[in-house]
């Protein structure tokens, strides 16, 4: 039997990173699956020996309020706090360091008119897993509760009005151990037309921890330069703006902590 009690988890948010007791049951299933070696069926059986204890009020378990305006906004949670329950669990247990912890959400699109056609694109953007005491993180994925996969940038340029200048590794931002964290992701994007943007994001402030002694992974960071200006200017993890044809948008999201403490031996020449 496996107790898991949440038990001191914050009160709710006035923010949309609010999350319930279906999303946080997800994670545990999650966690719970990848320490399992069996290839099991993905169904609720696998919380039968588990009890999960969520205090009523925090923000992991909103008290439901009949007035839909009232209610407390759960969107962020579902791809942004399942990240970070997973990183807590995974912690606890002493399994791996924390990773990306956010899944880099990307929206951008516009509305229909008269003379055009309108449309949306949504994508999620990886970044570094954390590390193990069997092995470094991996570099540029989607980490955990992610279940989506990045567009290839053909289809995207074809069938978008942006181009893709970089989609590359964040070398260097994966924290530094015994096993290093992996490293995120560069993804920069050129606009070709006037569009609204929306970003999503998390761990632009805080880091990925490291575990047993290792070192954090990096912040991520959003960026964008305006097509009038020569400058990148930061924007904030949760935002949206109008996008003018010509801005470009840089996106660098955060590395993986790393496991157990780095020793200068293993630094390479």
């Amino acid at each position: 039997m496996a107790h898991i009690d949440f038990t001191g988890t914050a009160p709710v948010l006035k923010s949309n990173q609010n999350a319930n007791p279906a999303i946080v049951s997800s994670a545990v299933i999650y966690c719970l699956r990848c320490l399992i070696q069996d290839d099991i069926p993905l169904n609720s059986g696998v919380l039968a020996p588990v009890t999960i204890h969520i205090p009523e009020g925090c923000f992991l378990n909103p008290t439901p309020n009949p007035d839909p305006v009232l209610c407390p906004p759960v969107a962020g949670g579902n791809v942004e706090t399942s990240q970070r329950v997973v990183d807590v669990l995974l912690g606890a247990l002493k399994v791996s360091a924390a990773s990306q912890g956010t899944m880099n959400n990307l929206l951008f699109g516009r509305p229909s008119s008269s003379d055009r056609r309108g449309f949306g694109y949504y994508e999620t953007i990886g970044g570094g897993s954390g590390a193990t005491s069997e092995g470094p993180g991996a570099d540029a994925l989607h980490t955990h509760m992610t279940n989506t996969r990045l567009t290839d940038p053909e289809i995207l340029e074809q069938r978008y009005p942006v181009q893709l200048r970089e989609c590359s590794i964040r070398k260097g931002s994966g924290g530094k151990g015994r096993h290093d964290g992996g490293n995120g992701m560069v993804k920069e994007i050129e606009f070709l037309e006037d569009l609204d943007l929306s970003l999503v994001t998390s761990r632009r402030t805080s880091q990925p921890y490291g575990l047993a002694g290792g070192g954090p992974g990096s912040s991520g960071v959003n960026r964008i330069r305006r097509k009038d200006s020569s400058a990148f200017e930061d924007l904030p993890h949760a935002c949206q703006t109008k996008i003018q044809a010509g801005d470009i948008l840089r996106i660098e999201t955060p590395g993986g902590g790393a496991f157990g403490p780095h020793s200068p031996s293993l630094d390479k020449d």
